[in-house]
């Protein structure tokens, strides 16, 4: 989707930050400022069953800790990136107050909508993979699948049944794939 010309041009994360609240998710890819309007039904049924994954599989551990957006997480000097659901590292005696103490995500999550597809494939995975984020999920809710990429892959490994993960820290999962595109897309027993 194109930047509404409301916009001063952004190509710094202060100026990005300076933008008045507008309930769009506001980015900053490599210096290239992006606007998304609001996500539809199935985008947020689907971070939801994600984001109950995650709190189940993170609960007792004091080690990482699972957010969603609107969150500013800053990956370079005009890299700012909003991933639908991320995972961070906690460190012991260190508190998290600000979007600027996560640091890295170890996981990060996009769920794809025709608009974001390209770049969430493309930029995102990229600028993710640069960073060193551990995993970057791409769920495809069109296809029933997630493209599971890591910092040295040249492609992704594509999940449709079950995706077992660890994240440094030693935070583990169990994700039975199929079992969570059933339940976003309703499929009747």
């Amino acid at each position: 989707m194109g930047m509404p010309a409301l916009y001063p041009p952004v190509s710094t994360i202060e100026a990005l930050l300076a933008l008045p609240e507008d309930g769009l998710r506001h980015e900053l890819l490599d210096g290239v400022h992006l606007v998304t309007p609001a996500p539809n039904l199935l985008h947020q049924r689907a971070v939801g069953r994600l984001w109950a994954h995650l709190l189940g599989a993170l609960a007792g551990r004091d080690e990482a800790e699972a957010f969603s957006s609107p969150a500013d997480v800053v990956l370079g000097p005009q890299t700012l990136v909003q991933p639908d659901l991320f995972v961070v590292r906690r460190t012991p005696g260190r508190r998290l107050e600000r979007w600027a103490d996560v640091g890295v995500p170890l996981l990060a999550i996009e769920i794809l909508s025709p608009t974001t597809a390209p770049r969430d494939r493309g930029a995102k995975r990229r600028i993710y993979q640069r960073a060193g984020v551990a995993e970057y999920w791409i769920v495809d809710l069109d296809a029933r699948l997630i493209e599971r990429w890591r910092p040295e892959d040249s492609r992704p490994e594509i999940v449709g049944e079950e995706l077992e993960w660890i994240l440094l820290g030693g935070a583990t999962g169990r994700l039975d794939v199929a079992r969570l595109f059933a339940e976003i897309w309703e499929d009747s027993e």
